[in-house]
């Protein structure tokens, strides 16, 4: 993949050692733990890893940078290179790292949401980091996801100085905890509901052929609200 396709997908890779090193550190990895990166990238994150986990499994989608990995990483013997888009496997892990390309923010969450683990540690865009906070009338569909699934912690902000090539905006560090697994059809479930955002719940409801009465938005409800009346409508 050329450097330019890939600035287009939005992979600006992370290049500050330190901030590697903070990543993993947050993790809290330990001799138990099986770690899953999507991303294997330039290997930033990859190496420090392996230092702790008993084994790591990661994905990389393109081609040439997982053969550079596979030479540079061909003595770490609890990795495991995976050329594959991660999102299209389900290792087993109890641990998640990545700094994933920001186009990839969303579909990160969705994923671990429906994933069983312990706890990750990923790298987002500010803005996006922001949206998972959301309620009232700027609740949205993968804040509801997010809020369910996890409890969220900021770890740091990074500066897009920190990446090459740079970014025109700044990033975030999160730290996710699970709380709940949550089935690919409750997320999907939440996604459509948020796609007649403007109806009334009575009105939404009829759209899954249902009856709930209640003239209230979706803007009205918390996220746990939100949870519960997409589990109403499955």
């Amino acid at each position: 993949m050329s450097k330019s396709k890939r600035q287009r997908l939005g992979q600006h890779f992370l290049k500050s050692q330190s901030i590697a090193r903070d990543m993993v550190d947050a993790a809290n990895i330990t001799k138990k733990d099986v770690v899953f990166e999507i991303g294997t990238g330039r290997g930033i994150l990859t190496p420090l890893l392996c230092q702790n986990a008993k084994h790591v499994i990661s994905a990389e989608a393109d081609r040439d940078l997982y053969s550079e990995a596979l030479v540079s990483f061909a003595d770490i013997e609890n990795l495991d290179l995976v050329r594959a888009n991660g999102f299209e496997i389900a290792p087993k892990f109890s641990v998640f790292v990545s700094s994933l390309p920001y186009s990839k923010s969303r579909q990160a969450i969705e994923y671990l949401a429906q994933a069983s683990f312990s706890r990750a540690v990923i790298m987002v865009q500010k803005e996006f980091a922001d949206k998972l906070g959301y309620e009232g009338k700027a609740i949205r569909a993968i804040s509801v996801i997010a809020n369910h699934a996890f409890e969220i912690e900021k770890i740091m902000d990074v500066g897009r100085h920190n990446f090459e090539p740079p970014p025109k905006v700044d990033s975030v560090v999160l730290r996710l905890r699970k709380k709940a697994v949550l089935s690919e059809k409750l997320v999907r479930t939440v996604n459509l509901l948020f796609s007649y955002r403007r109806k009334t719940i009575s009105n939404i409801a009829k759209k899954f052929g249902k009856s709930i009465q209640s003239e209230k938005r979706l803007e009205e409800l918390g996220s746990d609200e939100v949870i519960r009346l997409a589990k109403q409508l499955i």
